[in-house]
Order: structure tokens, then sequence, then C-alpha cells
């Protein structure tokens, strides 16, 4: 049988504006059910007992921060530390690398999802993921706030994000330091992604976006978890990544905001994210009810977790 995923809507703004032409293999704004489907046909992905996916993303199960650039492009030249942290790199590299990306993803089966990032409407950035890896998709859908199907006909990306895990630069040429890449172009609105599965890029890469135009308006970005009691009081609790910021804005007493990502403007606190992220080393019924749920529900990714012969989660095996 075959499934027709063409009654999904789409934006009125289609992709040639990143250059794709061959464009009849894409699929718009598939639900998680169908992402699943589309996941374990492409074996990027496998089942756990409880129906969650696991992926495995291969050589890279994190981040990688050294292989990430910023387009030195004169309008925000001036406002950038630029250093180990924020590398520079040139417009002409950038075009050059995304000339390569686009004829390597021309007419090749592509997953766009256009979603939200920010709660609040007033500092939300309209944000489209496109990606070869239907998994970059679902991970999108979970992780970004969804638009309704009336606000996904007029929905305009400010910023697009286009991966190819599967394509590498070469570093001789491409002016990379290896053939994984993350590159930003604020001018043209657009990030590339390349060499790396990870999908905690795609996360990042908008939160770095929204941590240089939210402050232009006057907020704060902040790289922090967010609860708050009945009463309306917000806690905000700050820390680097393994910390505990998820496990303690988790609380069954509070109100949930977020667990990552959130600006503080003059009306509060909003969550940038629709979803969390949570590491799951160690992770238990006992010691994070919360979290430890998620994982027994359909829906869920698992990263990088393994899995026994009957598929249950060992997440005590680093």
């Amino acid at each position: 049988m075959k499934i027709d995923y063409n009654r999904q809507p789409m934006s009125k703004t289609g992709l040639e504006y990143l250059g794709l032409k061959n464009t009849e293999s894409v699929l718009w704004n598939l639900n998680p059910s169908e992402l699943y489907e589309q996941a374990i046909l492409n074996n990027e992905a496998i089942l756990t007992d409880a129906m969650a996916l696991r992926v495995l993303t291969g050589t890279y199960t994190g981040r990688s921060p050294k292989d990430k650039y910023i387009v030195e492009e004169s309008s925000i030249k001036d406002d950038i530390d630029w250093g180990e942290v924020n590398q520079p790199i040139s417009p002409e590299l950038f075009d050059n690398l995304h000339k390569k990306m686009i004829d390597y993803l021309d007419g090749k089966k592509l997953y766009v999802k256009d979603l939200y990032a920010g709660a609040d409407p007033t500092h939300r950035l309209n944000v489209r993921v496109v990606s070869e890896a239907a998994y970059h998709a679902l991970f999108s859908h979970n992780m970004f706030i969804n638009p309704s199907e009336e606000e996904l006909k007029d929905h305009e990306p400010g910023f697009t994000i286009l991966a190819a895990p599967n394509f590498e630069a070469d570093p001789e040429t491409d002016g990379t330091r290896s053939g994984t890449f993350i590159l930003c172009s604020f001018e043209k609105k657009l990030i590339l992604i390349g060499g790396t599965l990870y999908s905690g890029e795609v996360k990042k890469g908008i939160f770095s976006v929204m941590n240089y135009l939210l402050p232009k308006k006057n907020v704060m970005a902040m790289h922090c978890s967010a609860n708050m009691d009945h009463d309306g009081n917000t806690a905000v609790f700050f820390g680097l990544s393994g910390t505990g910021k998820t496990t303690l804005s988790a609380d069954a007493d509070k109100i949930l905001i977020g667990d990552d990502e959130h600006g503080w403007s003059d009306d509060g606190v909003f969550n940038i994210e629709g979803g969390c992220y949570a590491k799951t080393i160690n992770l238990s019924a006992e010691g994070e009810p919360e979290i430890y749920n998620t994982t027994q529900m359909p829906g869920t990714i698992l990263e990088n977790v393994i899995l026994d012969k009957n598929r249950v989660p060992d997440f005590d095996d680093d």
C-alpha cells in the first residue's frame, strides 16, 4: 500500500529561496507517526519496547563546537565577540559550501518542518528546518513550537536550517576544520549543518540566533531552566549542560516553563522551545519520575541509548 503524505499542510513559501529546484520528493510538515514511519524506513532508528524511537547518531554523540562558524558579514561584524567560541568564516566560503550542499540535496527526499522559536508571540521567530533525515524533523517537532494548520499556510521562514548529515565538507577547499560544519549567516538568515547527524546542532543553532536577536529587543536570552509556583513566582536555574537544570525544573509541585532556553522580557520569562532535551545517563523512575516517564511513551526520541535483547533501554550503560 502506498501512503499519501501530500495532504500535509505546507507554507506558500517553497524552497526556491534556498536554491533547491527539484523538490518533487520533499515531504512537508509530517506528523510524528508519519515521521516514525519514515525514520524506520530510512534505517535511521528502531523502536524500543515502549515504542519510543531510538537513534544512534554515529561519530558525534554531542555537539561539535570547534566546527561551528559565524559568517563575518558587515551588518553584524561589530556585534560579535570573535574568538575560539565565535569563529569567523568568510561569506565566499559560506556561499561555496551552500552551493555544494544544494547540488548534493537537490532532488533528494527531504523533510521540512515549519515551526516557532519563542512562546511569547511578541518575540517569536519563524523557523524552518529542512533535512535529509526524518529524525531531524521529528526532533524539531518535539523541540520547537508547532503552528496550527491555519498558521502554517502563511508561515514565512524567519530563519532556516538546512541539514545534510551525510554530506561532508572538504577542509582544504571549504575552509573548515573537518568534514563537519555548522555555519550561520545572519544576513541570509540561514544555518548550514553537514557531516553530523546529532540533532542538538539544530536546537543550539536556533538558540545561538535567538541569543543574538533577543538582546537587540531588550530581552535577555538565557541558557537556563525555569518553572513557576501556583502563585506565579518564577525560578530560573542556571548551570552548564549536565548539571541538573532539567531535573530541578521538572518538579511535580511546580509548573514547568522549560528546561533549557528562555527569554526574559518586561512581561516575564518565556520558553524559547516547545519540548525538553534531558540527559538519560543513570535515569531512573525513582530519581527523576517525570523525565523517566517520557522514555516509556511513543513520540519520545532516545539518542545513543543502549537497548537489551528485548529492546529495553539500559540507562546505566555509558
